[in-house]
């Protein structure tokens, strides 16, 4: 069986890969599994040094990276580029601070010595999205090889040139042979790979429904997973913001990654009292964006990764429309466009619409009024999901209360967009998943935290 590369832009066949069989499946397993044994032995400042080579292989590859990027899943090229430098911060993140985070910590109880120790779990599986192809991959292996595991990628099959590369640049910076491996299958088959007893732990960046159908395999073989899913990320815009910063920024966020980003702001909250003016200000940015080649690095919005996403976001604008909801943008899917889908708004979006209840994985904005500040809290917070939320207001102490207080999300940011950081955990609540990624929280997600106490 072969799974195919479509190139969004055109639907042309990219590259065709060879699905791996059932048998070089468990040869890879147990390959990866010996290269574990001997890697967990190894020292902070070997794995250190290796992954400072990856970092280094990324940004020479920087360019051809990118263009990867555009053509398999339409990503602009400038963000492409950028994403490849982020990926080289987190291998150089934790290259110089995953020692420090692994130290052992001494407890003082009755005991003439007692520690918490860190050791690595095994093999982790991956399961990632082809959003962001190499860094949904990347905020995950780094700190798990650091940690002294080995991994497993199940990447999208939409992806899977940029997992081919990725597995290339770990070879090819010096990593032990089979301490990682791209695994090439169709999402049918991930659960006999979760269900190898040689397999410790899973971690998957996607849709909530994949979450739930992964942790609950993952559960019932009392094996640990973190998951990191879907967001309908609110965005609070009080009656004090500096109401062109915020728009700006809030159109910034709603068309990072052409609208694919499970962090970008989707539902705008505005007080009633600036409504109009900051709906016409946000309407103006979001017009003026551009969407076109995703090679052209004056392109904001490239296509949709594939046409049935296109096609399923659209029915959810039209249903919104149905609903009673108003477009002021957008809106339309011009003929011959393949996987386009134009920066589209929404107004006058009300509970019960996909546009609130939902998430909108591409350039859609849904505006929804609030009476003031108490009750865009609580619209914010009416949603399955909490994964981000931003707030603007010229009163910072009044956006921290907010944020770190009231808002319902695994990631709170006043006057900014929301945005992934090494240094900081990343990760949501409720129907956005478990567990964190990033930071020194990170990393301690797939290693044995043992007590070890001597009398």
């Amino acid at each position: 069986m072969n799974i195919n590369s479509i190139n969004p832009v055109n639907g042309q066949v990219i590259q065709s890969y060879r699905t791996h069989k059932p048998e070089e499946i468990n040869h890879i397993i147990k390959g990866t599994h010996l290269a574990w044994q001997k890697w967990k032995e190894s020292s902070y400042s070997l794995r250190s040094e290796l992954l400072l080579s990856v970092a280094k292989n990324l940004r020479i590859k920087k360019e051809e990276l990118a263009v990867l990027m555009a053509l398999e899943m339409g990503k602009p090229i400038h963000g492409g580029r950028a994403e490849i430098e982020k990926c080289a911060d987190v291998c150089e993140y934790y290259a110089k601070n995953a020692e420090q985070f692994l130290k052992a910590e001494p407890i003082d109880p009755d005991a003439s010595k007692s520690y918490v120790n860190f050791q690595p779990l095994g093999i982790v599986l991956a399961i990632m999205p082809w959003n962001f192809p190499f860094w949904q991959v990347f905020r995950f292996l780094a700190p798990a090889l650091m940690a002294g595991n080995a991994a497993l990628l199940k990447h999208a099959s939409n992806v899977y040139g940029c997992a081919v590369e990725i597995e290339k640049i770990i070879l090819e910076s010096g990593f032990p042979e089979n301490l990682f491996h791209t695994l090439i299958i169709p999402g049918n088959e991930v659960n006999q790979v979760i269900e190898h007893p040689l397999v410790r732990a899973v971690t998957l960046t996607g849709s909530t429904e994949a979450g739930k159908k992964v942790a609950a395999k993952a559960a019932s073989l009392l094996k640990k997973s973190v998951l990191e899913l879907g967001g309908s990320d609110p965005c609070l815009i009080l009656e004090d913001a500096d109401l062109e910063f915020a728009a700006e920024n809030c159109v910034n966020s709603r068309i990072i990654n052409s609208g694919q980003s499970c962090i970008a702001a989707k539902r705008f909250i505005v007080v009633k009292s600036i409504e109009k003016e900051f709906t016409e200000l946000f309407r103006q940015k979001m017009a003026a964006k551009i969407m076109g080649d995703p090679l052209d690095s004056n392109t904001d919005i490239g296509p949709q990764a594939r046409t049935d996403l296109r096609d399923e976001l659209h029915q959810q604008v039209l249903k919104s429309i149905d609903m009673g909801a108003k477009c002021i943008l957008g809106g339309e899917i011009s003929e011959g466009a393949h996987s386009y889908y134009p920066p589209t708004i929404l107004t006058e979006v009300k509970k019960g619409m996909p546009a609130y209840e939902e998430e909108l994985f591409g350039p859609v904005a849904a505006i929804i009024t609030a009476e003031d500040e108490h009750h865009a809290i609580q619209i914010a917070n009416d949603s399955i999901f909490g994964l981000g939320a931003a707030i603007y207001t010229q009163n910072v102490g009044r956006g921290e209360e907010i944020a770190a207080n009231h808002l319902e999300a695994g990631s709170c940011f006043v006057n900014a967009v929301v945005k992934s950081d090494p240094r900081l955990p990343f990760g949501g609540i409720k129907e956005s998943g478990y567990g964190r990624e990033l930071g020194l929280y990170g990393i301690r997600e797939f290693v044995n935290i043992k007590t070890v106490y001597i009398r």
